[in-house]
């Protein structure tokens, strides 16, 4: 008796390991495993498969026992890092004649800067100024020359630009000459050395690009497809125009289609970005994360002419997993249940622990999870009433055995 009690606990807890991974819809095998810690990246036909939040996803194995154990994993974008850091400095004096306004600053410390931003009093102002720093007041060197600052606020348009960029630069005093004949107002300023680590971008190949202007509404109307929903976290434009112009921009991202009375389905959008178009700074539109294949982007035009759009550039942070792998056996990438919740792993209270360096996993091509074309045995159970049916049994043996026992005593 006991022996056949054993059996079907053998037999139950087969049954559950295999219908641990069952409950996914996709799984993808990664190679083989060499350490104890690797990154898994994630392929782009994976996230038309899973939700939204990335909440199940899942690496699995198969050990040679032919037990299912879980990988712990940290996801991971690789997002661009950014630093400030604030440098204290004092302003010497404030002068005017002629050539325009020149403000001095002085920086006590030896940091090196490569950022200040300007705060005037004036919001409406398109301003050219040179910036110079020397470490003795006597003899100066050109840093920047004819930078362009600019400020625009009107019922329309609320767009200011009024940080001075370069490199690093280490300088005692720095000079700026602003070159109008008005005398500006600064009311504050902020000097920083601000510090990015690049991002690692995936770009992505579009499918379907349309550019319209229709008649009455003074707005350029772009729409564009992706091959496949793939996470966008940057949106590039560029323009052929080499005037001035400020342009309000919304970008948007399709998130389901309604159909309408006369039977005509029409997509729902989402506000992903917004910002001013202009001839100033890199047209770039940055957002969270977010899985999407349709995009619109509306430009307000105004009672300007269209401009003429070059290019538009999708991106997306490259996605990865950072695993530990503790057991030998076969292991599987495996997604696609909107049910499930995020897991918890110790990893997101040890991370510190993780190595730098480590090597990179390509999960092989998508299946479907039981309906591989191939030779494999299917598993004995299908379908969850045999587990309840295994159980019932299961309950029924200990009873039996139980009994057997009382009787003997």
């Amino acid at each position: 008796m006991e022996k056949k009690i054993i059996k079907f606990l053998v037999l139950l807890i087969s049954f559950g390991a295999y219908a641990q991974i069952d409950q996914y819809a996709y799984r993808s095998i990664l190679p083989e495993i060499t350490d104890t810690w690797h990154a898994i990246s994630l392929p782009d036909e994976m996230f038309s498969k899973v939700s939204p939040n990335l909440s199940d996803i899942r690496v699995f194995g198969i050990t040679n026992k032919k037990d299912t154990i879980e990988a712990p994993y940290l996801l991971r974008l690789k997002t661009e890092k950014k630093s400030f850091n604030k440098i204290p400095f004092t302003i010497l004096n404030t002068s005017f004649n002629e050539k325009g306004t020149y403000i001095t600053l002085e920086i006590p410390t030896k940091q090196p800067i490569n950022q200040i931003h300007l705060d005037f009093e004036q919001s409406n102002f398109d301003w050219l100024i040179t910036l110079e720093g020397t470490q003795d007041r006597k003899e100066w060197y050109t840093i920047k020359e004819d930078y362009r600052i600019l400020s625009i606020k009107n019922e329309l348009t609320d767009y200011q630009f009024t940080t001075v960029r370069f490199l690093n630069a280490q300088y005692h005093y720095f000079r700026i000459l602003i070159k109008n004949t008005k005398k500006p107002v600064l009311q504050s300023a902020n000097v920083t050395r601000y510090e990015v680590k690049k991002a690692n971008y995936k770009e992505y190949d579009i499918e379907k690009l349309n550019i319209q202007n229709p008649k009455g509404t003074k707005k350029t109307i772009i729409d564009l497809n992706l091959k496949t929903p793939v996470p966008v976290s940057y949106i590039g434009v560029e323009v052929q125009e080499t005037f001035d112009y400020y342009r309000p921009i919304s970008i948007r991202y399709v998130t389901d289609s309604v159909q309408t009375q006369q039977s005509i389905w029409k997509p729902r959008y989402r506000e992903l970005s917004s910002g001013v178009l202009n001839s100033i700074e890199d047209n770039v539109f940055t957002n969270t994360s977010t899985i999407a294949q349709k995009f619109r982007i509306v430009i307000d035009n105004h009672d300007n002419q269209p401009l003429k759009i070059n290019k538009v550039i999708v991106k997306g942070y490259q996605h990865e997993l950072v695993t530990r792998f503790t057991n030998p056996g076969t292991y599987y990438l495996v997604y696609g249940n909107d049910k499930m919740k995020k897991p918890s792993y110790d990893l997101n209270y040890v991370s510190t622990k993780i190595p730098d360096d480590m090597t990179t996993l390509f999960p092989e091509a998508q299946s479907t999870i039981g309906h591989q074309k191939s030779s494999a045995t299917k598993p004995l159970f299908a379908n969850k009433i045999w587990l309840w049916g295994i159980m019932g049994i299961v309950i029924l043996l200990l009873g039996g055995f139980t009994l057997s026992m009382m009787k003997k005593k």
